[in-house]
């Protein structure tokens, strides 16, 4: 794998704050649970957790928005809220760090996504959901794409963060990549498996091993299915590129009309995978937006990941740390 001379690093690094990143996805209230366990239940056989105290952080694309914020650049997120004491949350840590909220809507038809894990003793003992899938409306369709619309002059960089949770329908994806190809501006998605295929003509799609070999029908375990994915990606997608998350192995990438590349993983020791798929879209669309070619943007997004791996529960990069561990290693 290449690496980056430091005097292109910290050039590459110094131009993200003058980039500006839209997020547009399903944005959710991570609720941590935090306790401990003494003792089984009498009336099943599971533990029971003595709460010792709770906490709250952005998921979903909030989280990807997050990492965006923490790499320097400036965020404009997109996304939706129900009418509830968690869409407040959602609200309230949006202006804490400073991010614009006008793209919040809140749709009163739907819950503000939560997941709540329960944690003892720093091990993760259980998850809940809660949730809507139902595709938006027509009526809050057209609400996001007028605001969009509006963002766009002013956009270095857009990023689609799909987990099908409903607000990136078929036609909402539509309408803003070609939005964002009329103005010349990049699109980089994190696709799920409800609309995979509907991301046609974007400049980077980034689905995980898992993702890509159910939508694609075969395993991915060997190289040579590796290759064949990444080139059935980009001929069925028509994109600029496409990249393959692949866990601990790292991940793999290859632009359209270019050579196939491994990245092997960064991680130092891995607490917890939670977000790290977010840290990499987010990483790609600020270093592209900031002038780094994909194999360049690859190798920063990748020691991104293996920093928030080294952590427990969703947190976004340390911006400092990854220019500092790039540095040391040479990219």
């Amino acid at each position: 794998m290449m690496r980056i001379p430091p005097p292109r690093l910290k050039d590459l690094f110094d131009g993200f704050a003058s980039r500006t990143v839209l997020v547009v996805g399903d944005v959710m209230l991570d609720r941590y649970v935090w306790g401990r366990v003494s003792r089984i239940s009498p009336e099943a056989p599971v533990p029971v957790v003595e709460i010792e105290r709770e906490s709250f952080m952005l998921g979903g694309a909030a989280n990807v928005t997050h990492n965006v914020s923490a790499l320097g650049a400036g965020v404009i997120p997109v996304g939706l809220v129900g009418p509830d004491p968690e869409g407040l949350a959602v609200k309230r840590l949006f202006e804490d760090l400073g991010f614009p909220a006008d793209g919040l809507i809140t749709d009163p038809e739907r819950p503000t996504t939560m997941k709540t894990r329960i944690l003892a003793h720093h091990q993760h003992v259980v998850r809940t959901d809660r949730e809507t899938r139902t595709p938006i409306s027509g009526e809050i369709e057209t609400r996001i794409a007028a605001f969009i619309e509006s963002k766009m002059g002013c956009l270095d960089a857009v990023i689609l963060e799909d987990y099908n949770k409903g607000l990136l329908s078929p036609g909402l994806i539509g309408r803003i990549v070609r939005m964002a190809a009329a103005a010349g501006k990049p699109v980089f998605v994190d696709p799920k498996s409800d609309h995979f295929f509907e991301y046609r003509g974007v400049t980077l799609f980034k689905p995980n091993r898992k993702e890509a070999s159910e939508q694609l029908g075969f395993d991915l375990k060997s190289e040579d299915s590796l290759r064949r994915a990444l080139a059935l990606l980009i001929e069925r997608l028509d994109c600029g590129g496409a990249l393959i998350t692949l866990g601990e192995d790292g991940m793999v990438l290859q632009q359209n009309g270019g050579e196939f590349r491994k990245v092997p993983t960064r991680a130092k020791a891995v607490h917890d995978v939670s977000g790290a798929g977010d840290t990499v879209i987010a990483t790609m669309a600020v270093a592209m937006a900031a002038g780094a070619g994909f194999e360049e943007a690859a190798v920063i997004a990748n020691h991104a990941a293996g920093d928030v791996c080294g952590e427990v529960g969703v947190v976004p990069v340390n911006r400092a740390r990854l220019l500092r561990n790039l540095l040391d290693e040479g990219g």
